[in-house]
């Protein structure tokens, strides 16, 4: 055997341990998924079975979490707040980042530090400031009270400037030779080449909105209007309803998986593209 043959095999025994590992990560990272819908399809008196196929088949479950909570009324109002929310950030933060990266200003540096060291103080420090003012703008449960102080996101803004700055600046020079607006130059030239990032981000905000739990739960107080404060109705002090639970959770992960379908390419672009800058 050739030394090319000798460095061919071990590349490929190399690739292979490679790909057993990853096999092996993957299916314990999506082991815990199966589990929680396996154990929503269980029959009520087999909700404690560790028995890895389900079976027989029930839907038992779903019916009893249907019965019990307005699950489609939650998992609505859970989508408008993880919609809205993740598009104002978005909006919020382009602009921001647009402002950074395309323009010089006084204290731009300065400004831009303070606007990202936002994003180092913790909820903790903001919640009772933002809780009491939307108490005196009357916001209390409602979804407005929960989206609007979540429309500024220093990490947009900070990942978003990052790929302005890539962005060739000829081009928005040519923009302003042509006569366009800094608002068209931004929503003609610099938005069609930003969607990958953009789509990566809004997944991000998105997913983030959609599982917060504490800060909907302090606006909207008693109330399950949303997905995850209705998780808790089958949760007491006498013992967790698994089989309700664990469908309404199951029922919680399907958007979430659906928005990664819709947008997994584009989130492979921006992140190929950060590679290549």
């Amino acid at each position: 055997m050739t030394t090319d043959e000798v460095v061919g095999e071990s590349s490929r025994g190399r690739r292979l341990g490679g790909h057993v590992v990853l096999g092996v990560l993957s299916l314990a990272c999506v082991f815990p998924i199966y589990w929680l819908y396996a154990t929503s399809l269980r029959a009520p008196q087999d909700v404690y079975s560790l028995s890895v196929l389900p079976w027989p088949l029930s839907t038992a479950s779903y019916t009893e979490a249907f019965a019990k909570n307005d699950v489609l009324g939650m998992l609505f109002n859970t989508g408008v707040i993880a919609v809205l929310s993740a598009l104002g950030q978005l909006l919020v933060a382009l602009l921001a980042a647009y402002a950074f990266a395309a323009w010089r200003f006084p204290l731009q540096r300065l400004l831009y530090l303070m606007f990202v060291g936002t994003w180092l103080v913790p909820f903790q420090a903001t919640m009772l400031p933002n809780y009491v003012l939307l108490s005196r703008l009357g916001l209390l449960e409602t979804l407005a009270g929960v989206i609007v102080p979540t429309l500024c996101s220093a990490l947009g803004v900070l990942l978003l400037r990052e790929h302005l700055n890539s962005f060739p600046k000829e081009l928005l020079d040519a923009a302003r030779m042509d006569g366009r607006s800094s608002w068209s130059t931004l929503w003609t030239v610099v938005v069609p080449a930003l969607r990958p990032a953009l789509a990566a981000l809004g997944i991000l905000l998105a997913i983030s909105a959609w599982n917060e739990y504490f800060w909907p739960a302090m606006v909207l107080q008693r109330s399950n209007a949303v997905v995850q404060l209705g998780l808790r109705s089958f949760m007491g002090t006498e013992g967790n309803d698994w089989g309700p639970l664990m469908a309404t959770a199951g029922l919680a992960c399907l958007p979430v998986f659906v928005l990664y379908l819709v947008l997994q390419r584009h989130i492979v672009n921006a992140f190929v593209r950060s590679g290549l800058k």
